[in-house]
């Protein structure tokens, strides 16, 4: 079976953007949580979120960036910065033995806002003739394959907030199977619109914590109350093995196992003790070849909600035990980036095997008496682990698991 291995990380978040940025940020349990200064959030009963700093025509022409929705621009600015990372050129990458897949949980939330804005108040025929191309949630993909000249396989799995675990999943699938050397995988998301942060206000999903933005996140903690929303992407390059070692290129980590399930069980909440996720993490665990007692670190999906802390909890000492390794949520840092958590949790799970610093669970003041794992709590870990496991779950039940290996 053909190797898979992660040779290129960009980042874009709340925290940092590029792989060097967003490992300091970590390491230092950087807040990325404000008051949202994208549009006027004052009249709703949430005003906070984790909002990207970065001047996007650094990486794209305006007039081109005009014509993107914002989760587009954070794919393209994400794949450039691991394509940099990697140490491949663009010229190496063009053509049929690379390919793309990069997800979306939404898609262009703020384009359909806008020109729905249009179509109400000035009529459909006035809306822009770009609407239909920025909106769609594959166009993250399109528009990297575009950029590069990539002409492999090209897919754009969406699983809410399990997509960017997906990808990398699918991703790997390409390369294992000979359909490709080198795929850009992962996620990119930009939820943070009057109707992405009023549709979860509404549902009740949200931390209403606007008196303290860097504190509204807490992952697994006895007074958590919501999830904080984030924006963002998490791009990985990741290649086939002998290739990148002919090469000579700097390895982060082996992709060695990928789970999904579905919980089949509620359109928003987890199943009962984590039933689902069960079945995505073993399912990993056997793709992978390996026991659970070789996991030396969970990079958690943590969301700060309620159920999901629980229910994330269970299913991890349904696995482990007592002997469950140190667990963390990286959320407390970024907030929920929703379809591109996966990414950017996934190049924060290859960084700690690569660093051998484990990220902290940020805001982790008030223990749950129900939730009795290692946290990993406000402080980074100097600790060197060999396998490493990324979860994600998502509205549908859909749910995600990676693993990967230290190289």
């Amino acid at each position: 079976m053909r190797r898979v291995v992660v040779t290129g990380l960009g980042p874009v978040t709340p925290i940092g953007v590029g792989a060097e940025e967003f490992l300091v940020a970590q390491h230092e349990a950087r807040n990325g949580i404000r008051r949202i200064t994208n549009f006027d959030a004052s009249d709703l009963s949430v005003t906070i979120a984790g909002e990207v700093d970065v001047n996007v025509e650094d990486y794209i022409e305006r007039r081109e960036a005009k014509r993107l929705d914002r989760f587009v621009h954070f794919a393209l600015i994400g794949a450039e910065l691991a394509l940099r990372d990697s140490g491949l050129t663009a010229d190496d990458v063009a053509g049929d033995r690379t390919g793309t897949a990069v997800g979306s949980g939404i898609g262009g939330l703020e384009t359909w806002e806008n020109q729905s804005g249009i179509r109400y108040e000035r009529g459909a025929m006035r809306m822009s003739p770009f609407f239909i191309p920025m909106l769609i949630a594959n166009m993250a993909s399109g528009h990297v394959a575009m950029r590069f000249g990539l002409t492999g396989p090209s897919s754009s799995v969406v699983t809410a907030c399990a997509t960017g675990s997906s990808n990398i999943g699918e991703g790997w699938r390409m390369i294992q199977q000979d359909e490709a050397d080198i795929v850009f995988a992962g996620g990119s998301e930009a939820p943070i619109t009057p109707m992405g942060i009023g549709g979860f206000a509404v549902m009740k999903a949200l931390s209403t914590r606007n008196d303290s933005p860097e504190t509204a996140s807490r992952p697994f903690t006895a007074s958590r109350d919501g999830f904080v929303a984030g924006e963002g992407a998490g791009i990985l390059v990741l290649e086939e093995y002998e290739h990148a070692k002919k090469r000579g290129a700097r390895i982060y980590a082996e992709v060695i196992g990928f789970g999904s399930s579905a919980d089949a069980h509620h359109i928003t909440a987890p199943a009962p003790g984590g039933r689902g996720a069960i079945r995505a993490i073993e399912s990993a665990l056997k793709s992978a070849g390996i026991s659970a007692s070789e996991v030396g670190y969970i990079n958690a999906h943590g969301t700060s909600t309620p159920a999901n802390d629980l229910n994330e909890t269970l299913a991890f000492k349904a696995i482990w035990g007592a002997d469950a390794p140190p667990v963390s949520s990286t959320k407390g840092m970024t907030g929920h980036t929703l379809g591109a958590a996966g990414g950017i949790e996934g190049i924060a799970t290859v960084q700690a095997l690569h660093s051998g610093v484990l990220p902290p669970t940020r805001n982790y003041t008030d223990p749950d008496p129900e939730l009795d794992l290692d946290y990993i709590p406000n402080e980074a870990r100097q600790q060197q682990v060999d396998v490493a496991l990324s979860t994600n779950f998502a509205f549908g039940g859909q749910n995600a698991a990676v693993l990967f290996k230290r190289v």
